[in-house]
């Protein structure tokens, strides 16, 4: 059966298959059918959206279709990701419904579902929407409404409590006579971020908090940091955090203007909270991605690092098996599993102050002792996704790369997920070496299946 949600719920173009009007509808009449059958109800949702342009008909029309199937519905209206994982258990709503892209540009949107524990939903709700949306005799969303309009009669009332809610996840941490520069990319932190970071006391330059449903993450926010490292250098700035789409993830500038991307990150919140004996299992989980310096560095601290596959999703579940305290991606995704189970930009960066602020020491002070490896990634296109240990000549020439980097060094090998190219990450201590590495096995899988 063919898939619509991958490792972070359905995303597409708006307007285009599966993101079209009526396939929405059928989308949030399915997912309403399938709670009413768990549940032997009708099943309450709540939707949020981040400032795309379609957004609010995207909304619209999956609302017209749950409400088909008696379900009720309210909209959180513009609020990060993570608000809308956090109204779905406060409010006991069954489900929490985000419209977004995250850091995509405007034309495209997507839809990602959550529980109220703030778990996404489970593969079998997934499958089963899924088969109503390809099954080729489509529900039909009939609504005796003539002018359907979404309840938003609780929104402001939902967005402030997301607001008190970090504020108060925080409540002991000051900011006074701290400078922060806000990039807010146009996104879902617009109207919430500043706001937030002023109840504390602090100072704060905001950037790129005017959305007109094109912008979002247009050359800004967390995938375009130039704005706002030369704002936090012009400012003399303390620090400067640029936000995603969606505001689920969040990367920093020092007061140098240099990036803590969410390895740096992790380096942070690992030590901090391993020196007040918060570091449970003396473990920290990132992706394979992660550099290899992180590992080496966290090594020295006795730290164990553990490495999930790319993806929050991943992330998460690996820290509830291991039982941990703090893990993330390098693209600033950070999750602190005793406080929510959603990566959330706002958070992390509270999390981040309140251990600067507890050690009295700048970012860049803070980020000491992490020493990033060289790394070089190279895409090779293919004609067919085979593993890379049956094809011999791959599967001898990756080892012996392996036995040539040894422990100060890291080959990687994998497939995209939505493309037919292979990707060779190699990280090691001679930049020059590893580039001739990675560019010999690139040339070895072109040969052997482009």
């Amino acid at each position: 059966m063919e898939k619509l949600f991958g490792t972070d719920g359905i995303r597409a173009k708006a307007g285009e298959f599966p993101l079209d009007g009526e396939t929405v509808e059928i989308v949030g009449k399915s997912l309403a059918r399938r709670f009413a059958e768990k549940l032997g109800r009708a099943p309450r949702f709540v939707t949020g959206r981040d400032t795309r342009e379609s957004g609010a008909w995207i909304e619209k029309r999956f609302h017209k279709g749950a409400d088909s199937e008696s379900a009720s519905c309210e909209s959180a209206g513009v609020i990060p990701t993570p608000g809308v994982a956090h109204l779905t258990g406060k409010f006991d709503f069954d489900a929490g419904i985000v419209i977004s892209a995250s850091h995509n540009p405007f034309e495209d949107n997507g839809i990602k579902i959550f529980s109220p524990s703030g778990k996404k939903i489970d593969g079998e709700i997934e499958k089963a929407i899924e088969k109503d949306v390809f099954d080729g005799s489509k529900l039909e969303v009939q609504n005796s409404k003539s002018d359907f309009e979404i309840d938003s009669s609780r929104t402001i009332e939902m967005q402030n409590d997301y607001s008190d809610y970090l504020a108060e996840s925080f409540k002991n941490l000051s900011l006074e006579n701290l400078k922060l520069v806000v990039d807010c990319a146009n996104g879902a932190a617009c109207g919430f971020a500043a706001k937030l970071f002023e109840r504390f006391g602090a100072c704060v330059v905001v950037i790129n908090d005017a959305p007109d449903g094109k912008n979002i993450n247009a050359g800004c926010g967390s995938l375009h940091l130039e704005l706002l490292r030369a704002k936090v250098l012009e400012e003399k700035a303390d620090f400067g955090v640029a936000f995603d789409g969606d505001a689920d993830r969040a990367l920093f500038v020092d007061e140098k203007g240099n990036l803590v991307d969410g390895d740096s990150t992790l380096w942070i919140m690992g030590q901090h909270l391993q020196a007040n004996n918060k570091l449970k299992n003396q473990t920290v989980v990132a992706t394979v991605m992660s550099n290899i310096g992180l590992e080496i560095a966290f090594a020295a601290r006795n730290i164990n690092l553990l490495r999930a596959a790319v993806g929050d999703k991943y992330v998460l579940q690996e820290l509830l098996k291991s039982n941990s305290s703090v893990g993330g991606e390098q693209s600033g995704h950070v999750i602190f599993p005793e406080r929510s189970l959603v990566g959330d930009g706002m958070m992390t960066t509270l999390a981040l102050l309140e251990a600067l602020r507890e050690n009295d020491k700048t970012l860049s002070q803070m980020n000491e002792g992490f020493t990033r490896l060289p790394q070089i990634l190279v895409n090779v296109r293919v004609a067919k996704k085979l593993p890379f240990e049956s094809i011999a000549d791959i599967a001898e020439n990756a080892e012996k790369i392996e036995k040539q980097l040894g422990v100060k060094g890291r080959l990687l090998l994998r497939y995209s997920g939505t493309e037919n190219l292979a990707r060779v990450m190699i990280e090691g201590e001679n930049q020059a070496e590893i580039e001739a590495q990675a560019n010999h096995l690139a040339e070895v899988i072109r040969k052997s299946l482009g």
